[in-house]
């Protein structure tokens, strides 16, 4: 036991050590000469933004895989170690590639020969080595285009490559809050964004929606970010925040132009579950408590930011009271308002339903939110009229993420 826990020591340390002066490229090359050290071999997937496929980051690394109906998938899908069934040789084990909670992909490792893929010790070891790989992604991809090239099964729209450099992990999670995103299509959004922090005891949450899904809608999604993230971070409220964003637009948009966004801000206190909240225009957000919609919040119409009408019309902050376990489901009204080619819309009931079954059925936040926005597509035959986001927030008193398992 000794000489292998000296042998995963020597793993941990070479991938620290050789990081330093690794590229993108030197990855594969990388966790092939690591996981020898150890009499095992690796192969690195990352999904795609769409999160349909994991696509091997190794050019000859094999076909990519679904994200849906595989050992690969269901790694990915329910966060979890998955031993690959009645192969002959030495065992092969599936883990998620998570930064922090964010699925990036799965990692499939050949173990060595006498290996036991149930013992604990070799999981937790292979769980660390899969996670010292997830920060190897995020910081080699400063740098290098090759894991951006890998994760987008299809070319983005300028739009899309703009909005997706400014938008947060689309999943974060503590003991206390949990919250997921999940965006389409992926490859040519251009009028939805989402952004939140978490600091101390307040999680802030936003949600946006510009008229368009085009560039220009893009460009306004920008400014409603960037000027709301600005105000944020200086210390303001939600009210100088959404004022700052109206001012943004309006001054910098074409003046031939009616461009506007709707946007939702909010404010978690995580300590007690209090809700501050102010709406601009956007579909108002649904509580969901014990499998079934509660209350939505701020059915009143309001007026959006961009139209330098904002400040005049007497932005009110609200409140609400959250009790444990409640989750608080943003949208744009291109999942709501979705059409099928029968006419049908999509509608908040049919939303409500879907996210409080899969969330019965035990999977995690960012696959509900992965598989109703998949529900959104085919109730259109995959061809979306608008742009769909979906943003989750779930408060909560336990002392252990659900989105981690026991390994």
């Amino acid at each position: 036991m000794v000489d292998e826990d000296r042998s995963w020591h020597r793993v941990f340390a070479a991938v620290v050590d050789r990081s330093h002066l690794a590229t993108a490229d030197d990855l594969p090359t990388l966790i092939d000469d690591v996981t020898s050290l150890v009499g095992m071999s690796a192969e690195l997937y990352l999904v795609d933004l769409g999160q349909r496929e994991l696509h091997p980051v190794r050019p000859q690394g094999g076909p990519a895989l679904s994200a849906d109906a595989t050992l690969a998938g269901r790694a990915f899908a329910r966060i979890e170690i998955v031993v690959a069934p009645g192969e002959s040789g030495p065992a092969v084990v599936w883990l998620p590639v998570l930064d922090g909670t964010e699925r990036l992909g799965a990692l499939r490792i050949t173990l060595a020969a006498d290996a036991d893929p149930h013992d604990k010790t070799l999981r937790g070891n292979c769980w660390t080595l899969a996670g010292q790989i997830s920060h190897l992604v995020l910081s080699k991809q400063l740098y290098s285009d090759l894991f951006h090239r890998v994760r987008r099964g299809r070319p983005l729209s300028v739009a899309a490559e703009l909005l997706w450099q400014l938008l947060p992990p689309k999943v974060f999670a503590t003991d206390r809050v949990v919250i997921a995103a999940a965006m389409e299509p992926y490859d040519e959004v251009g009028g939805d964004g989402f952004d939140y922090a978490v600091d101390g005891n307040r999680a802030s949450v936003a949600i946006f929606d510009s008229v368009g899904h085009d560039l220009h809608a893009g460009l306004i999604t920008s400014m409603a970010l960037a000027a709301t993230r600005n105000a944020r971070r200086g210390g303001a409220g939600l009210i100088t925040a959404t004022e700052l964003a109206d001012h943004t637009i309006a001054a910098h948009r074409p003046a031939d132009s009616m461009s506007y966004a709707t946007a939702f801000l909010a404010h978690l206190d995580l300590d007690t579950g209090e809700l501050h909240y102010l709406n601009a225009g956007h579909p108002p957000p649904a509580v969901l408590r014990g499998g079934r919609v509660v209350r939505l919040l701020d059915t009143v119409s309001r007026t959006p930011l961009g139209l330098g009408e904002f400040q005049k019309r007497e932005p009110v902050v609200q409140r609400e009271q959250l009790e444990p376990g409640d989750r608080v489901l943003f949208y744009t009204d291109g999942v709501t308002e979705a059409r099928s080619p029968q006419g049908e819309q999509f509608g908040l009931d049919r939303l409500a339903d879907l996210t409080e079954r899969h969330e019965a059925a035990g999977l995690p936040a960012p696959e509900t939110l992965r598989r109703v926005v998949r529900a959104v597509l085919d109730h259109q035959d995959g061809r979306l009229q608008d742009d769909a986001t979906l943003l989750m927030l779930e408060w909560t008193t336990t002392s252990q993420s659900t989105l981690l398992p026991t390994l």
